[in-house]
């Protein structure tokens, strides 16, 4: 049997308020013409589908049309679990239709995946129970035993998993009831079947990237690669968005990444999918095969300021990618430069200016204004708009005590519009 691995889409997501749709459709394509190529008779998708619980149409438009062209006609199976940006509700809806193809949809971790009714030339579950399934494939021999285990954080099991508030203990017992959980699931495997998992959280000692949102909010934690089932063959994984391998697991485990670059920690990554051969009572081969659907996400670094990076531009540097400037500058930017760097190139979704130091040298690493406190930040401005002379204290006290009175009002506003909001 031969299984693709993928995970991550965040069908809906944007960079900066860019739109990714295109690069998605792009990358659907590309990963049904990949299944087609490559004869793959299973497809797991470990949860993340969308950005959002509440996603938009045309990215629910989306994810139909790829699960539907995925399954081909019923003849590829295709199972995927929910993870932590996934409405579960929202994610099966479709389960009474998806059945017939051979789509598995599970939601929530204790959820039941009963058999289907067999049909000819079609994928079906032979059999199935809590966050488990027995998968039949035309064309193979065997079938194949998946555990099924969507995103499970405390809410999503509904239960409480530690008596303490401590957070060592908290992990603890997160930790155990994983453990259960799939040495329960464990036991579903047999030794005449291909034996998988598939899930989406968080493994101690993954790397993570900004674009991932922690899955600890919710109260799921990183677990200890012990918990797996140690009878599969393969476990597929969901979350991380740096493809690679999980050490330390009882069985081959990996994180199959997302297939397009959704931040700038991410620049450099490699796009890839999983392909698994596995034959019952064998040790699964694994490959990983590149994707190259979606803009790459690049960092200009301009030491030469404006200049710099108008010649890059002229140049045709990075032309069809996403970009973030850096740009070393000595006096702020006037609007009319502000303008001319947004219309300069499509790409560019952000762009930090950066001060040299006061004295007139460049700092070895650029000071990002982002991570200034507020009174180094009200210091530069004041010396930049008057010609190097630096504000006394008195000034500095002056506006600190004004920016804080702002800054009260605003969150007095927030909440006072988060309590009507909650009232009505």
């Amino acid at each position: 049997m031969r299984i693709l691995h993928t995970a991550d889409w965040h069908f809906g997501k944007t960079i900066e308020g860019r739109d990714r749709l295109p690069e998605q459709v792009a990358f659907v394509e590309e990963l049904c013409s990949l299944c087609a190529d490559e004869k793959i008779d299973l497809v797991l998708i470990a949860g993340d589908v969308f950005q959002s619980p509440n996603p938009s149409a045309a990215a629910e438009e989306l994810f139909y049309y790829a699960v539907d062209k995925l399954a081909d006609h019923g003849k590829r199976g295709v199972v995927i679990v929910a993870g932590n940006h996934d409405n579960p509700d929202r994610l099966c809806a479709a389960s009474p239709l998806a059945g017939r193809l051979g789509i598995t949809l599970a939601g929530l971790p204790k959820e039941e995946l009963g058999p289907t009714s067999p049909v000819n030339g079609k994928v079906y579950r032979v059999d199935g129970g809590q966050a488990w399934l027995e998968l039949a494939v035309p064309g193979i021999g065997h079938t194949a035993v998946i555990a099924a285990l969507p995103y499970p954080s405390e809410g999503r099991l509904k239960e409480i998993l530690a008596q303490s508030l401590e957070d060592r203990d908290l992990r603890q017992g997160y930790n155990e009831r994983l453990a259960g959980l799939f040495g329960a699931l464990n036991q579903k495997y047999r030794v005449d079947t291909v034996n998988l998992a598939v899930s989406h959280l968080y493994v101690r000692g993954g790397i993570e990237s900004d674009s991932e949102q922690q899955i600890q909010v919710g109260g799921a934690y990183a677990v200890d690669p012990l918990i797996f089932p140690d009878r599969a063959q393969y476990i597929a994984l969901g979350h991380l968005h740096r493809p690679q391998y999980v050490g330390g697991t009882p069985a081959p485990c990996r994180y199959a990444g997302s297939p397009l670059a959704y931040s700038f920690s991410e620049t450099g990554y490699a796009k890839s999918v999983t392909i698994i051969d596995a034959l019952p009572g064998q040790k699964a081969d694994i490959r990983e095969v590149p994707v190259s659907a979606g803009k790459p996400l690049v960092r200009w670094r301009a030491t030469g300021g404006l200049e710099q990076v108008r010649e890059w531009v002229a140049a045709g540097r990075d032309k069809n990618a996403w970009i973030e400037v850096e740009m070393e500058i000595t006096k702020a930017l006037a609007l009319d430069e502000i303008q001319e760097l947004r219309a300069l190139h499509p790409g560019f979704v952000v762009i930090r200016p950066v001060f040299a130091l006061a004295n007139g040298e460049i700092a070895p690493e650029p000071v990002r204004l982002n991570t200034m406190p507020l009174n180094e930040l009200f210091i530069r401005f004041y010396e930049q708009q008057n010609g190097g002379l630096k504000p006394d204290d008195k000034l500095i006290e002056l506006f600190l005590e004004l920016s804080q009175s702002v800054l009260t009002e605003d969150t007095e506003d927030s909440m006072e519009d988060g309590s009507k909001e909650a009232t009505e």
